[in-house]
């Protein structure tokens, strides 16, 4: 797993699109689109996030709308376990679980739907590109709790270090591939 760690870590380095002011002014949005369409880049980045799926002992992987969707769908195929889109409020047809949550820069909701998946005492592994607050994946993770399933553990590219994510999201296991620093202009 080392050389995979240290492939995804250099790719992240490298590739990674920083954009100022989006999707809104003083956002430094981190863009993982050119790490992800990185044949080697993706995969090794597949690679060392199965390897923590692996040791929760999961069911399910649960993929964060949108890029969440990239990644948690590839660590599903690898582990050969399902995956659970959790989608942006209004793209799902009823009935759904639905949740409310605040964003470093708004509010937004997330869905899931309520009938023909039974997620009732399901361990659910939690995959998405960036933890910032955190506000996302908590909001996720009680989405799913509310659903009967138990989220085993959470595993993220990149972590914003300084906008205190992290502590959202103390118990349970985490695992961050890169952390980035917040530095001043950075929000």
């Amino acid at each position: 797993m080392l050389s995979s760690l240290h492939q995804a870590q250099g790719a992240l380095r490298d590739l990674t699109r920083i954009v100022h002011d989006f999707p809104s002014e003083g956002i430094v949005f981190e863009d993982l689109t050119p790490v992800l369409a990185d044949p080697e880049a993706y995969r090794a980045i597949v690679r060392v996030l199965a390897e923590f799926a692996r040791s929760q002992n999961i069911d399910l992987i649960g993929g964060l709308d949108a890029r969440g969707f990239l990644l948690g769908s590839a660590v599903a195929y690898e582990l050969g376990v399902g995956v659970l889109a959790i989608r942006k409020g209004g793209k799902l047809p009823p009935p759904v679980h639905t949740i409310s949550y605040d964003l470093e820069y708004g509010s937004a909701q997330l869905e899931i739907p309520s009938s023909g998946i039974d997620l009732r005492g399901k361990r659910v592994l939690l995959v998405d590109d960036v933890l910032a607050t955190g506000g996302t994946l908590h909001a996720s993770r009680e989405l799913l709790e509310q659903a009967g399933a138990q989220v085993a553990g959470l595993a993220v590219v990149l972590e914003v270090d300084g906008l205190h994510g992290r502590e959202r999201l103390s118990d349970v296991p985490l695992f961050v591939l890169n952390t980035h620093e917040v530095s001043s202009g950075d929000t």
